[in-house]
């Protein structure tokens, strides 16, 4: 063959492959738009959720003072909240952190509320990271990779202030393809970590995540005595995030109906175990995956509904009211080099994110060295762009259990100091009732896992909530009542305690 028939040849399949990245990684801009407004409404569901313990969490008189935080923090995790610990600045804090996240949902100034919010969601996740689990992350990720795509072209009052034909080309960059890789990732490396242990592969994650009563609700305290069900459950699940590729591989319909079943599976969860916003987060994550197709078929019969017409002309309304500030007259070659800039920073990003997963699930030495450096692992810190997939992996929790605080007035008169009322050890009838919010939850859980400061600090805590009372406690004990998972026998308590302070 010549050489320019093998030139030809070459190019070609260089075309066909293009072509085929392309339509596999492109955004609808529909698809970015639902995406904005969903990350919009959870940043601010997020925030009131949280106001529920922001005097517990996030100031002086809670577990973590700021004296601690700057004491015991990572030095890279820089927090704007850990300016004071007083209640009224946190407050300001939150409501700043609102305004953006509304912003962001109704799409003005878009970019800036994007910034802005994901600037504020690293503060307050670094202020107090023992709260955060696996949806935090992913909320916080999600709004990095957000940063660099357009999400005021549609459905947003930036569009209407801007035009009233908006682009109607999908969005296909190296953002783009950042933004659904780092959604893949999150349930390949997950199944990764499944498949290295032997719970998940034997059918029985289910039945282990649902006897963990400090997760069932609703559905869930049910779902235990229907093991052929969780067994069944078990694999389809565990299939599904092996495949989780097929995501991005798919197209049309087929990929609107895989997104479908992702979606189906965390409304599941949302009905059966308390896991805060985590499964409303990954609906979220999964709605740029939704194609044309879906869109085309739809928005045209919503397009006239009531609440769509009205919300249209909210936004028109807004475009027409809040006040527009264009940038003129930018130079040409400074707009050609902040978009390089983006595009090497987004590239560079993603390389580390995905050899950070590669490293974490233990591939990533060569020749006894970690693949990414030690300035990577910084930068990494620094951005928050650091993630750990571990839900429920590589095996389930195999320990339910439950906190019991005495403590002892000085007539000698014991009170749950936590929980109030009277001390009991017994299994609870509902055991995640006896965690206020979910993020309790994950914090007194993790006082059984880590080390004396934290518990010492939960300890303090609980002597001043009664420092106002009169008599106050002369003595507080923390203790964790375990209670190991036997699928096929007697399940006996044990007490842990946890700390031991005199008031």
């Amino acid at each position: 063959m010549s050489t320019d028939g093998r030139r030809s040849r070459l190019d070609a399949l260089r075309s066909r492959v293009g072509r085929g990245l392309h339509e596999r990684f492109r955004i609808d801009r529909r698809a970015l738009a639902a995406f904005r407004i969903a990350l919009g409404c959870l940043l601010v569901a997020d925030l009131v959720l949280r106001s529920r313990s922001l005097r517990a969490f996030y100031t002086d008189e809670g577990v973590y003072p700021v004296a601690d935080f700057h004491a015991y923090g990572d030095p890279l995790h820089l927090s704007l909240h850990a300016i004071s610990g007083e209640a009224w600045v946190q407050v300001l804090l939150f409501c700043v952190a609102g305004l953006l996240g509304i912003a962001l949902a109704v799409g003005y100034r878009t970019r800036i509320a994007t910034v802005g919010s994901w600037l504020m969601l690293v503060s307050l996740h670094n202020r107090m990271p023992a709260v955060l689990n696996g949806g935090d992350v992913l909320l916080r990720l999600l709004l990095f990779w957000a940063i660099f795509l357009p999400l005021g072209a549609r459905w947003a009052v930036d569009s209407y202030q801007r035009t009233d034909d908006p682009d109607r080309t999908p969005v296909a960059s190296v953002a783009s393809a950042a933004l659904l890789c780092q959604v893949v990732l999150v349930y390949l490396v997950n199944a990764a970590m499944k498949l290295s242990g032997e719970i998940w592969l034997r059918g029985e994650g289910l039945e282990y995540v649902f006897s963990l009563g400090q997760f069932t609700v609703f559905l869930g305290d049910h779902l235990e005595a229907v093991p052929p069900l969780l067994v069944a459950g078990d694999y389809l699940w565990l299939a599904m995030v092996a495949t989780a590729f097929l995501l991005v591989v798919l197209r049309g319909r087929r990929r609107t109906a895989y997104v479908g079943l992702f979606v189906a599976m965390h409304v599941g969860m949302g009905l059966t175990m308390q896991l805060g916003l985590f499964p409303l987060i990954s609906v979220a994550a999964l709605l740029p995956f939704l194609p044309a197709w879906f869109w085309d078929r739809a928005v045209p019969p919503l397009a006239d509904r009531r609440p769509v017409a009205g919300a249209r002309r909210a936004l028109r309304g807004l475009a027409a009211w809040l006040p527009t500030i264009r940038i003129t007259d930018v130079p040409s070659a400074l707009s050609r080099w902040t978009a390089r800039a983006r595009t090497a920073v987004v590239v560079c990003v993603l390389v580390l994110v995905v050899l950070w997963n590669v490293q974490f699930l233990g591939y990533g030495e060569v020749a006894g060295q970690d693949v990414t450096p030690e300035a990577a692992d910084s930068a990494i810190d620094l951005t928050r762009t650091d993630q750990y997939w571990t839900m429920f992996a590589p095996e389930p929790l195999s320990v339910d259990g439950w906190l019991v605080a005495p403590g002892t007035f000085p007539n000698g008169t014991r009170i749950d100091a936590f929980h109030g009322g009277r001390v009991t050890w017994d299994r609870p009838d509902d055991v995640s009732s006896t965690y206020p919010t979910h993020r309790w939850r994950k914090y007194l859980t993790g006082l059984w896992r880590s080390g004396s400061v934290d518990r010492q600090l939960f300890a303090d805590y609980l002597c001043g909530r009664y420092d106002d009372a009169w008599p106050h406690l002369t003595n507080v004990s923390v203790y964790y009542v375990e209670q190991p998972t036997r699928l096929d026998g007697p399940e006996p308590t044990e007490r842990v305690r946890l700390a031991t302070q005199d008031c």
